[in-house]
């Protein structure tokens, strides 16, 4: 079965010095970075990747005459979908474990979700 685990950030937890920061970032890369080789050597990698920041977003709806265009994001809130992973696993219990270390390695929350099976 296959699952998201999205990444929730918040601008918020950054340091204030972009020393800091830069070094926190390092050091979270670095882990994310053992962590994802983990997922792939033990058959759990499907994809993952991480997303610009929330002001960088265009929101469409073409749902009326003509499509609209806006710039930003969907929705005002302080925490955002930072980034994610598609994992595969046999059940849940297995990607919550995996999930637990997620958080420890972006040091971030996540949450998890299951794809509808059966579902393109």
């Amino acid at each position: 079965m296959h699952y998201l685990v999205s990444v929730i950030d918040d601008t918020a937890d950054l340091p204030p010095d972009d020393e800091m920061a830069a070094r926190a970032t390092d050091d979270e890369m670095s882990a994310i970075d053992v962590f994802n080789e983990r997922l792939k050597t033990d058959g759990f990698w499907v994809f993952a990747g991480g997303l610009g920041a929330p002001s960088t977003a265009t929101v469409i709806d073409n749902r009326g005459p003509e499509a609209a265009f806006t710039d930003g994001p969907f929705v005002e809130t302080k925490e955002y979908l930072g980034g994610f992973w598609i994992l595969e696993a046999p059940d849940l219990d297995v990607v919550l474990q995996l999930a637990t270390e997620a958080s420890r390695a972006c040091n971030r929350k996540v949450e998890v979700r299951p794809f509808i099976e059966g579902e393109a």
